[in-house]
């Protein structure tokens, strides 16, 4: 069974090892893709509710990384480690996430940003090595509802950049 939120149909080859999650965002798809690009924008959006984010290194460029910790609202830090394994930009970026460089559990994640009129639909497509991980990350670690508020946390910061929201969380640093 895959788990999908409001998202296109699974490769029937991953399917149980999948989570999907879009939105559409009311911007315009390079300022979108661009909100991925610089850890001046990342800081400011990525992560679930309540979580900030600290960065170690960060070179978005392919075979580059993003080493950061995220920091839960109960205090809890996950360490976290991105490789950038494509970028087309503004359509396409695939990385793999773990917890460090060589994770064994990491999982590859592959986000579209296809344009919707002066809209953009961002589809985040995240395979896990196992069924068991993708059901652990859902179970354990909320990871649709966190996906699902990231991506909103997203949307909100690129309204204020656009000037058509309210402030988006860190903006007031």
């Amino acid at each position: 069974m895959t788990t999908t939120s409001s998202g296109g149909e699974p490769a029937p080859a991953t399917a149980d090892r999948e989570i999907v999650i879009s939105r559409v965002i009311d911007a315009p798809r390079e300022l979108v893709f661009k909100a991925f690009t610089m850890v001046r924008h990342l800081s400011r959006w990525w992560g679930p509710e309540g979580f900030t984010t600290t960065t170690r290194t960060f070179e978005f460029r392919v075979g580059g990384v993003w080493d950061f910790v995220m920091h839960g609202p109960d205090g809890t830090d996950y360490q976290e480690w991105i490789t950038w394994r494509e970028i087309a930009a503004p359509e396409r970026i695939a990385l793999l996430h773990g917890e460090s460089r060589d994770d064994p559990n990491a999982f590859e994640s592959v986000l579209t940003f296809a344009p919707a009129g002066e809209r953009t639909r961002i589809v985040m497509r995240t395979v896990f090595p196992t069924r068991e991980l993708r059901d652990e990350a859902v179970e354990k670690y909320h990871a649709i509802e966190g996906g699902e508020q990231t991506l909103s946390n997203l949307a909100a910061y690129v309204a204020e950049l656009t000037g058509n929201g309210t402030a988006p969380k860190g903006a007031e640093d």
